[in-house]
């Protein structure tokens, strides 16, 4: 709604501008024809009248130009705050942060052995985890939002989270032998870590019993 309203109020500036420019070049054109014919030079009014006109569309399309820019730019900025918002809440679900907690302190390193001893609970929070990083990865595809706006508070849930399920998720994918196992969130976990090696190269995980 918000976002209407600016754009019919840029709309009615521009048109109001064009209005007033319009008439203040009528005006100086015709004080210009008469100081010209005043001292005695001959001028046709109409052609110079042809001549402003012309200089008022070209203004009018470059108003027009800057007007549809700028209501791209109010798109596209309205949809990577939406992208963001839906982000934040599916990374930040008490449900989702219950899981990835259970993951972090109870997942054993090797997938050979964590695999089989897992109890249905410990598969559901696994699972939900994973289904929880596709819809991450499928929210920050290519093109949908800028990195530079998610990584620096996302990288470090995704790259810690990874570290954890990215052995069992290649286990399984060999296991299944199924090679687009989780394929979207493994490109995610690659991202997350490229940018994490070239922002914070000294940064490690420490995996902590009493962290919040």
């Amino acid at each position: 709604m918000n976002l209407n309203w600016s754009g019919r109020r840029t709309l009615g500036l521009v048109l109001v501008l064009s209005g007033v420019g319009f008439l203040l070049g009528m005006l100086a054109l015709l004080v210009l024809w008469g100081g010209l014919r005043f001292l005695g030079f001959s001028t046709d009014f109409w052609a110079m009248t042809e001549a402003l006109a012309t200089a008022v569309a070209a203004a009018t399309v470059l108003g027009g130009a800057i007007l549809a820019y700028r209501e791209l730019s109010e798109a596209s900025s309205s949809r990577h705050l939406a992208v963001a918002d839906r982000l934040f809440e599916e990374l930040n679900a008490a449900e989702n942060v219950q899981a990835r907690r259970w993951v972090f302190q109870n997942l054993p390193d090797d997938p050979a052995v964590g695999v089989p001893a897992l109890s249905a609970e410990g598969r559901d929070h696994v699972k939900r985890v994973l289904n929880s990083l596709d819809r991450v990865a499928f929210l920050t595809q290519a093109g949908w939002i800028p990195d530079e706006m998610i990584m620096p508070w996302m990288n470090p849930m995704i790259v810690k989270t990874w570290a954890k399920l990215g052995p069992y998720v290649d286990y399984e994918s060999s296991r299944r032998t199924e090679p687009d196992y989780y394929r979207q969130v493994r490109d995610l976990a690659a991202r997350c870590q490229t940018w994490r090696a070239s922002h914070h190269a000294d940064s490690e995980i420490k995996w902590l019993p009493d962290a919040l």
